[in-house]
């Protein structure tokens, strides 16, 4: 059964209220209010929200253009939505009502220069690219032959095949995805997958030559570790011989490093660590180690944030530990036994908000934002009501609560809560974020502190009287109303 919470922000979204429809589309993405996970049903009310606010976007600007391609002078709003249909699964939408819109979009989004952009070309190149996705690629070819002006799917792969080679040479978030998508759509024809079959059922060495020379990532990658004899203790009495293994091994690395193979750039790192190497190189062993990280090696990642994390003294950073507090948390998602310790010392966790002195006002605050149009609150009051809702997620104190930039607060990883700007002896806190409903809160304050003005909320002792003002009208509103229910 749907919850009471749940059910308020449906009804406000059938009336058509912009930001419930993009909480409801994110409940359906996030399993949020015990709601199962349905894409189709968020991709459907991100439509009604993306057009509700264009078109007051248009009436605003007087402007006669009704296409969705000018998406470059789009306003914050329809960006931010923009973001939000961009983290839709696509293909998982196929045959629902509102895939020709996502369709659409997408194409658009992809091709536009915007924050949205990597995401959808990402999305669009696995849905037509990814060979797992076999099978969902016929169906659409089919839709797509009907569709008028549409043209083929073959000349759509060859742009989605453009994206994939841009998102792999670009820094983004999807960067690694891509490049190991690039690596499984390598050719490979009946001679290369002989060879690379025999070498796996007979480890036959002159197999995984030639497949290493006909340019199978896999074989070169396999052909380094095997001649760097990873594992194995170097024989002392064999110098010579060792070390021209080595330079072999990372001749071979370096090949299949070069196509973006991640245990390859970890595993140079390792060769050029390596006493009896001849081309040992410190500085060059850190660089390929840096780069693995950045693909995703999950042991690099651990590497570099306590290398980061050691030298924190000496690196130049605004917060003290974020960089490497980034690279400990990417390794432990990843499953890294010891970044768990080494994390819990960078990051304070505060993933139990009820345990949190801000809980009772944060509750009110929800229910006095949820019914924003029945009591009209004034804007001040609003940022404030957010404020409530992001201390009590990570127990903020006062201070914090009332000084915290909160539109620069989250990373990706964390939050840095920095107020130095007007309390210079308090120094700032990386808290880390653990759970979905403290991005929700982040994400929702974040799009209500874009759109306000920056010297809206007054100095410390306003923000101090405007504090007592909000949070003695909460308890006598929403208390009374608790008690009675």
């Amino acid at each position: 059964m749907a919850s009471r919470e749940f059910l308020k922000i449906l009804q406000s979204a059938r009336l058509g209220d912009v930001s419930a429809q993009q909480n409801l589309a994110s409940a359906y993405l996030t399993r949020a209010f015990k709601t199962p996970i349905q894409p189709a049903n968020a991709l459907i009310w991100l439509e009604k929200s993306y057009f509700s606010i264009q078109n007051q976007w248009l009436k605003d600007s007087s402007s006669s253009n009704t296409e969705i391609h000018a998406l470059n002078e789009a306003s914050p709003l329809i960006l931010g939505v923009l973001e939000q249909i961009a983290a839709v699964p696509l293909g998982a939408t196929f045959k629902s009502p509102a895939f020709a819109f996502g369709w659409k979009l997408f194409w658009e989004m992809a091709q536009a220069n915007i924050s949205a952009s990597p995401a959808a070309q990402w999305q669009l190149a696995g849905l037509l690219l990814d060979p797992s996705k076999k099978d969902l690629q016929l169906e659409l070819a089919a839709w797509i032959s009907k569709q008028s002006g549409e043209g083929n799917i073959s000349a759509l792969q060859k742009i989605a095949k453009e994206f994939l080679f841009n998102l792999a040479e670009t820094e983004t978030s999807f960067t690694n995805s891509a490049k190991e998508l690039l690596i499984k759509l390598q050719p490979k024809d009946e001679a290369l997958s002989s060879l690379w079959n025999t070498w796996l059922a007979e480890e036959n060495e002159g197999a995984l030559l030639q497949a290493a020379e006909l340019g199978l990532t896999a074989a070169k990658l396999t052909l380094g570790l095997k001649l760097a004899r990873f594992g194995e203790k170097p024989n002392s009495d064999e110098g010579g011989k060792s070390n021209a293994s080595l330079k072999k091994a990372a001749y071979w690395l370096e090949l299949a490093a070069k196509d973006g193979d991640r245990d390859a750039w970890f595993a140079l790192g390792e060769i050029y660590r390596r006493p009896q190497f001849s081309g040992y190189h410190a500085s060059e062993s850190d660089r390929c180690f840096d780069r693995a990280a950045e693909l995703g090696h999950a042991q690099a990642q651990f590497r570099k944030g306590a290398n980061l994390w050691r030298k924190r003294e000496k690196i130049e950073e605004k917060v003290r530990g974020l960089q490497a507090s980034y690279w400990i948390w990417q390794a432990h998602q990843q499953g890294v036994p010891e970044a768990k310790e080494l994390l819990g010392k960078i990051l304070d966790n505060v993933s139990s908000p009820k345990n949190n002195d801000w809980f009772v006002l944060a509750t009110y605050a929800e229910n006095a934002l949820n019914h924003h149009a029945e009591h009209k609150l004034d804007e001040e009051w609003v940022l404030l009501c957010h404020r409530l809702i992001i201390a009590n997620q990570f127990n903020l104190s006062k201070a914090e609560l009332l000084l915290c930039e909160v539109g620069q607060l989250q990373h990706e990883h964390c939050i840095v809560v920095d107020i130095r700007h007007k309390l210079p002896k308090i120094l700032p806190r990386l808290i880390q974020i653990d759970t979905i409903q403290q991005r929700r809160s982040l994400l929702a304050a974040g799009k209500v502190f874009a759109s306000s003005e920056s010297d809206l909320e007054g100095n410390l002792r306003q923000r101090r009287y405007r504090f007592d003002r909000v949070t003695e009208w909460l308890t006598t509103t929403f208390s009374v109303d608790q008690e009675v229910s």
